[in-house]
């Protein structure tokens, strides 16, 4: 039972926590998780574009503000009300995958094989640490981060009170994509073509395979959803193995879950997908800038990284 109730507050707070900004890893959260803040259900438009140079990759909602990370070596702040750019803040080489812990914003430095923990607040770093070769991704699962290491083909887990090595697990070929359902983390492998399910031991509890290039994850409460950047689809996997149905999109890359649809940047088509979870039936497609790549929701808008700007649907 302890068990089960830990595992039902970490869900709250992997899906709350965005919507809060004052939360701790550690909060009891009473509401429903699939009860996400979105208040109303609109059609989307462009209402702002923030200029910043350079390729841009992924981007995490903190509660009031989003992050991007900026391959030339830095992140950067963004009032997520009013579009002000708060800060830029220097990290490790080739920043990827960011990840919000309910406090701090963590940084993927695929250059560099370390993650950064970052102060969310006014940017302060508060730690560097070694992971593997290449990492992709970070993810986080109440307690700890995960990173995909591309080029170890491993995931490390670290304590995010410390930053503590806990675990290196071996995964499948090239891990990009890292999610958590609120019991277990998932992780696409790129090359490896499969998606694994980790206990939070690292055991792999099951595979899906056939998914040409897996790329990035996105839980909606319910199911994991696969975006499959080779196969032009993406994928609505079920949590306890019994079942995937593929939706073709154009070249998915980043995925957001609003609530009750599902965001994909389409990479190449420099656009978004808003497609609806419950059936896949795809309700638009909105443009969005040249190369999309990363995707969040910060509780009433669609943020999505693109080729030196990021744009709020």
């Amino acid at each position: 039972m302890k068990m089960m109730r830990l595992g039902q507050a970490v869900r709250r707070i992997s899906l709350l926590a965005v919507l809060a900004g004052t939360i701790t890893a550690t909060t009891a959260w009473a509401q429903n998780y699939n009860q996400i803040a979105l208040l109303k259900w609109y059609k989307a438009n462009q209402t702002t574009g923030v200029a910043i140079e350079g390729p841009l990759s992924d981007v995490a909602f903190d509660g009031s503000s989003i992050w991007v990370t900026n391959q030339k070596r830095t992140v950067t702040k963004i009032d997520a009300s009013t579009g002000q750019v708060l800060g830029t803040f220097t990290v490790g080489r080739t920043p990827l995958g960011l990840a919000f812990d309910g406090a701090n914003i963590w940084v993927a430095n695929a250059g560099d094989g370390t993650v950064t923990k970052l102060r969310a607040s006014d940017g302060s770093v508060l730690g560097t640490f070694n992971v593997g070769i290449f990492p992709w991704s970070v993810a986080f699962d109440g307690a700890n981060i995960w990173v995909a290491n591309t080029k170890s083909s491993t995931v490390s887990k670290l304590r995010a009170s410390d930053g503590m090595m806990l675990g290196t697990f071996n995964v499948g070929l090239s891990p990009h994509g890292l999610a958590f359902d609120g019991t277990n983390m998932w992780v696409a492998n790129f090359e490896g073509k499969s998606v694994m399910k980790l206990s939070s031991s690292g055991e792999i509890l099951l595979t899906y395979t056939n998914i040409f290039g897996p790329d990035y994850l996105a839980f909606d409460g319910t199911s994991m959803w696969a975006s499959g950047l080779v196969s032009n689809k993406v994928f609505k996997l079920a949590l306890n193995g019994s079942g995937m149905t593929g939706y073709d999109v154009r070249r998915p890359e980043g995925m957001a879950f609003d609530g009750a649809n599902l965001w994909i940047a389409n990479h190449e088509g420099n656009a978004v997908t808003e497609l609806r979870v419950s059936d896949g039936t795809i309700l638009g497609s909105f443009v969005a800038g040249m190369s999309p790549v990363g995707v969040a929701f910060d509780g009433a808008n669609i943020w999505v990284a693109c080729e030196g700007q990021i744009r709020k649907l």
